[in-house]
């Protein structure tokens, strides 16, 4: 048997275990990252923003009990807070960030802001403002609320609140986190990379010292696919993964001021805007590598094939 054509198979199962092996670990590398960027940028991070905006408008829905003076008249401004906060609570379930659970959770904070809104209807009907039921209506309203001036229980509807965005934000970090797994898939795609690269080019170069051709095309345009594609896929991860970061950077801290939660909710906006493009491009990995696979068995096979009857040479 030929042993060019020995040397030539030995070459195309290295060649393509190496390309099977690459493609499986870039595949499992790059969703591990990228799988996460949708869900923090479409659900995590708008149900974090809809929790803090519940909770201002809860804040300021009582600054208008407060404000209301000696008379108690309940304001057009109060139930126009509350039903903000009613609509910022649905929204947050809609996002569904922390599962079942959370939806347990809001519908109990839900039921504690209607227990809070009934306190407060029955201080506003309180004709004599000195009545002592008057007082404990209110002290009633705040308690269930849990305002710093009169804090109550972990059961009250900002503790719950504080609870839930914790346990959302928790969630963001596990989705923004780049876990030690996903560090040891990136070190066997780097290690795995460099050795089909290298690998390719001793091929080419065999394939020049025995048939005395400058370049082989087919092998040339696999090696430029995986010499362009694993680089890029790496460049996207890692600015993909910095948007996740600022992202985290945005939310971790508990924006008070309403007027900033729709700066941050753009900024996430613009910073993770490709979040569906990078996601997608996973599948894009496996035809890559099958694009490579067929490049190489078709530029190797006519060259082995060429060997199949011919005695040693």
């Amino acid at each position: 048997m030929s042993t060019t054509r020995q040397e030539l198979v030995r070459r195309l199962r290295r060649l393509l275990a190496l390309i099977l092996a690459t493609t499986c670990a870039l595949f499992v590398a790059y969703r591990g990252v990228h799988d996460d960027t949708v869900p923090l940028a479409s659900s995590s991070t708008p149900g974090i923003l809809a929790v803090d905006t519940a909770r201002h408008a809860m804040r300021q829905a009582h600054e208008e009990i407060r404000d209301s003076g000696p008379e108690g008249d309940i304001s057009g401004e109060f139930h126009t807070w509350t039903s903000v906060a009613h609509q910022s609570l649905a929204l947050a379930a809609s996002e569904n960030v922390t599962g079942a659970k959370g939806r347990h959770d809001l519908q109990t904070i839900t039921g504690l802001i209607a227990v809070y809104s009934a306190w407060v209807e029955r201080w506003g009907q309180e004709a004599d403002t000195g009545s002592p039921l008057r007082a404990a209506y209110l002290h009633y309203a705040e308690r269930v609320l849990g305002l710093d001036s009169a804090p109550g229980t972990d059961g009250d509807v900002m503790s719950r609140l504080d609870a839930l965005r914790a346990e959302q934000l928790a969630e963001a970090e596990r989705q923004a986190a780049f876990t030690w797994q996903q560090a040891l898939w990136w070190s066997a795609v780097a290690a795995l990379y460099v050795a089909l690269c290298l690998a390719l080019l001793e091929t080419q170069r065999f394939l020049r010292r025995r048939f005395r051709k400058p370049v082989q095309l087919r092998l040339l345009a696999a090696t430029g696919v995986c010499a362009l594609g694993v680089p890029v896929l790496a460049w996207l991860t890692i600015e993909a993964h910095g948007a996740m970061a600022d992202t985290l950077g945005w939310i971790r801290v508990r924006r008070q001021d309403p007027d900033l939660v729709p700066e941050v909710a753009d900024n996430v906006e613009r910073s993770l805007a490709d979040a569906g493009l990078w996601s997608s491009l996973s599948d894009w990995v496996l035809w890559g590598g099958a694009v490579v696979m067929a490049l190489t068995l078709w530029g190797l096979r006519p060259r082995i094939a060429e060997y199949r009857f011919r005695g040693t040479r």
